[in-house]
């Protein structure tokens, strides 16, 4: 059974890579993202390169072997579902999941795990809009541009945000925006470092380091 810094160590690498253009998980990333120091980082991915979790080139980084990702997919699995769990049973909220989930990640079975999944319904996303990997490993691809992508008068939908920290998705609630949440860019100023919409009829400004961790779909007028 693997540890619970083993488990941590595995997601933040898939974290880091998957989806980021990055073959490896940089040091010094992965030490700020666990908030460790990169000595116990270079350490720690040393020994997961022992247990042939990971493949480790000095001055590039640490990529996930067959193996690791397999473990790194569980982790993320009953995260998720956990996450997705507490929102819709108990009432949390999307800003107070993450934590909890982090928590009680370590600590459940996949077959409890896999009787979350069911109760569900099988979801394929969480609070975030973050794919769900499956019992098999298999993931569904989320599609989706960054919010920074559209041009003005584009029409959107929120589908996925990529920080989970509180007090980002707070200030989002804050700003009328979850997921599913429908509005139209009313202009778009790389130059100038932000973005404007309009969501139910308020505009709103976000800075484009903001928009750029939200992902939405393009809808025509009709949706």
């Amino acid at each position: 059974m693997p540890s619970l810094t083993i488990e941590n160590y595995v997601k933040a690498i898939y974290q880091l890579t998957h989806g980021s253009g990055d073959d490896n998980a940089a040091t010094g990333k992965l030490a700020a993202a666990l908030e460790v120091s990169p000595s116990t980082a270079s350490n720690m991915v040393k020994t997961l390169g022992d247990s042939g979790l990971v493949e480790y080139l000095p001055y590039e980084g640490a990529k996930l072997t067959p193996q690791g990702l397999v473990l790194a997919l569980r982790v993320l699995r009953r995260h998720r579902l956990i996450e997705l769990f507490l929102v819709r049973t108990l009432g949390l909220t999307w800003d107070e999941v993450h934590a909890e989930a982090e928590n009680m990640e370590h600590a459940v079975s996949d077959l409890l795990v896999d009787r979350i999944d069911a109760f569900l319904g099988f979801p394929d996303s969480d609070p975030h809009g973050d794919p769900i990997p499956k019992a098999d490993g298999t993931m569904a691809v989320t599609a989706g541009k960054r919010l920074t992508e559209l041009s003005a008068g584009t029409h959107f939908r929120l589908v996925r945000v990529r920080d989970q920290a509180s007090e980002f998705l707070r200030y989002l609630s804050e700003q009328k925006l979850q997921l599913g949440t429908v509005g139209v860019v009313v202009t778009s100023r790389p130059e100038a470092g932000i973005i404007t919409f309009s969501v139910a009829g308020q505009e709103v400004t976000l800075s484009q380091t903001v928009a750029e961790r939200l992902l939405v779909e393009v809808v025509a007028l009709s949706q």
